[in-house]
């Protein structure tokens, strides 16, 4: 499937990157939407010093792999200790996806689409659905204890 972009009708790479502890419904759904507008869509497991997740990236980014339906052919997960920029220089893709969820979320991630569009990759957002808008990987992992 060719999609238009700024130089032409070409291939178009994306990548969604989170830590993903856990991958909940609103990230699922940020990726089959993403799947659908995208060639291939490249689940970012990454690495947030800020963060301390419950299980190794490895881990997570088979976890994922495991709930992804058979059919979304032009879906991987994969893990990475770097930043996503980097990634997405080391594998041709040209789009960095990021769901959103509410204001807060915008303005955090529009400070940092800034600075990868500096570095040469565009960030797409894709407004969380808002039957998943309260949904977060925090609230899910205090649901579980």
């Amino acid at each position: 499937m060719a999609h238009a972009s700024a130089g032409g009708l070409d291939s178009t790479r994306a990548v969604y990157p989170g830590t993903f502890d856990p991958f909940t419904p609103g990230h699922f759904d940020v990726v089959d939407r993403s799947r659908r507008m995208f060639d291939h869509v490249t689940i970012l497991v990454a690495v947030n010093a800020d963060k301390q997740p419950s299980q190794t990236t490895a881990a997570r980014a088979t976890e994922i792999h495991r709930l992804l339906p058979a059919d979304w052919a032009n879906v991987t997960v994969a893990g990475w200790h770097g930043l996503t920029v980097e990634y997405c220089r080391h594998h041709g893709c040209g789009v960095i996806v990021r769901g959103v969820r509410n204001s807060t979320d915008y303005q955090r991630e529009h400070e940092l689409a800034a600075t990868n569009e500096a570095l040469g990759v565009t960030t797409v957002f894709v407004p969380t659905r808002p039957e998943l808008a309260k949904m977060s990987s925090t609230a899910v992992r205090a649901l579980r204890t």
